[in-house]
């Protein structure tokens, strides 16, 4: 098969499923994986896909690379953040070994946990302020200190995680989708959330309505892999409990 025919065939399967791996399309096109990657990188640079880890998604909206820093994060959708954030919290048990992902509603979630005989292990810099002065017992990972999501990062932190196993995991997502599972922008970050959720025996991924049907750059995580806490499931994103568990908030 020629190059451009590769191409348009590529095009083409995107135009179908929206999100593609290098092996579904090695598979599909009987190219090898070197070949499919550059042309995956030669599309991306031409502006007629956008290349992701482990594959490539269509060009549309519901794709973005873009973080906003924990300050705008916590005045977007707070009611259904908090909403989240009380149920997930009412999860955790004596004696849990939980670990909390950093971000906006994992840090929330702090305000409604009352069990003090859980251990809490985190990578978020507030959420160890937080969990500190409540008077929990907790553990901060070591590493590199992201300034925009105030997440400890690097191959440090993801050396830290190797010695722990978690009753429970709570984690952020950027973006959850059906073809790309749950995603983040950043890698340094997401390998680090992938390596926390595949130690925890429960995993949860906490989200609000304007995650579903979204995909940024890193997939860390399957759907089935963890089960969802979001707000009011809504009509168009019940498709996913085709997929796994999901749990809806608490309001008061």
């Amino acid at each position: 098969m020629l190059t451009e025919e590769r191409y348009a065939a590529i095009l083409h399967i995107l135009e179908e499923k929206k999100a593609v791996t290098v092996l579904e399309l090695t598979k599909d096109l009987g190219a090898s994986e070197s070949t499919i990657r550059r042309d995956l990188n030669a599309l991306h640079k031409s502006g007629r896909l956008y290349k992701v880890y482990g594959g490539a998604t269509a060009i549309d909206n519901s794709f973005s690379s873009s973080e906003d820093d924990m300050r705008t994060k916590a005045s977007l959708n707070p009611e259904e953040k908090t909403a989240i954030a009380r149920r997930a919290a009412s999860l955790v048990r004596s004696n849990d070994y939980v670990y909390l992902d950093a971000g906006s509603t994992t840090l929330r979630m702090i305000d409604f946990l009352t069990e003090c005989a859980a251990v809490y292990v985190t990578n978020g810099l507030p959420h160890a302020g937080r969990l500190a002065a409540k008077g929990f017992k907790v553990f901060l990972l070591g590493g590199q200190l992201k300034s925009t999501t105030e997440a400890v990062i690097g191959t440090e932190a993801l050396q830290s995680l190797k010695v722990y196993n978690f009753t429970k995991g709570f984690f952020g997502a950027n973006g959850i989708s059906t073809q790309s599972g749950y995603s983040t922008p950043d890698a340094d970050e997401g390998i680090v959330k992938s390596e926390a959720l595949h130690r925890s025996k429960h995993a949860f991924v906490l989200a609000d309505s304007s995650k579903f049907d979204q995909t940024t750059p890193f997939s860390f995580a399957n759907l089935a892999d963890a089960a969802i806490i979001t707000g009011t499931l809504q009509d168009k994103d019940k498709k996913y409990l085709e997929y796994t568990t999901i749990y809806e908030g608490e309001k008061r």
